[in-house]
């Protein structure tokens, strides 16, 4: 499966104006099965979203998710990034979409940023999702979820195989804190004999300044590739499932796990 991280500035408050930019960068990446767009790709990280989070209609559907919905049919893609939405009932949700050809899967972030004001506009997620795409099976988390390990643990599922193959990551994650983001992936993909593929926005918004630290890292904790810090990139890397299940197999430590509690 080859992926592909977008580490992009993001305009604040414009989802027409972040679509046009990604497509423009997507065109440029052909044969990809993947395209990661960060956290609150099309407004960027408005902890007040009132009159910036994208208001969902009748089918669920808003600016930006139509948009992803388009662009996976036409460059016959997936496309994941989170949005800020808001349901008919008035709730916030700061959602991840994975969005394929056919069909179209989400996350709530479940760990909202407290320290930032998120926890006071956004209601939080209570499930987690696995995604299987294309032969590859993807945990979908959102940005400060990476500092909760308990949450994300991988374990053996019922056919006897691990639950997942990859951890995606779409970050706001300010340039201040990305020395704990550049220790905090590699752990998640030690500990859970995975990929990890995250993908953090450079630039500034109205509270923070934001430097990347896009990266792919496999099983082992090794880099595989990153963008240049405080630069809008992208980067294009191929996941290598036989290597990532012979390690596993030789080295089988989702085996020895605790249980979940």
């Amino acid at each position: 499966m080859k992926v592909t991280l977008l580490q992009r500035d993001v305009l604040w408050a414009d989802p027409e104006g972040n679509a046009k930019a990604n497509s423009g960068i997507m065109d440029s990446c052909p044969g990809t099965d993947l395209f990661l767009l960060p956290e609150m790709f099309s407004t960027g990280f408005a902890t007040s979203p009132d009159g910036i989070a994208e208001e969902l209609d009748n089918e669920g559907d808003c600016f930006t998710l139509r948009w992803m919905k388009k662009e996976a049919v036409r460059l016959d893609c997936a496309v994941c990034g989170s949005v800020a939405v808001k349901e008919r009932d008035g709730r916030f949700f700061n959602r991840l979409y994975f969005v394929t050809p056919d069909m179209c899967f989400s996350y709530d972030k479940h760990h909202l940023f407290t320290y930032g004001g998120e926890a006071k506009s956004y209601s939080p997620g209570q499930e987690r999702v696995v995604v299987v795409w294309r032969g590859v099976k993807i945990l979908l988390q959102v940005c400060y979820d990476v500092r909760f390990p308990v949450f994300v643990r991988n374990s053996i599922a019922g056919d006897g195989k691990p639950e997942y193959d990859a951890i995606v990551y779409v970050a706001s994650w300010p340039a201040k804190r990305v020395p704990a983001w550049k220790k905090l992936l590699p752990a998640r993909a030690i500990e859970n004999q995975c990929y990890v593929l995250a993908v953090n926005r450079v630039g500034a918004d109205p509270a923070c300044e934001y430097i990347g630290g896009t990266m792919v890292i496999d099983a082992m904790g090794n880099i595989v590739d990153s963008c240049p810090e405080a630069k809008e990139t992208s980067i294009s890397v191929e996941l290598d499932m036989e290597a990532l299940n012979r390690f596993r197999t030789k080295f089988p430590v989702l085996e020895d796990a605790d249980p979940l509690y």
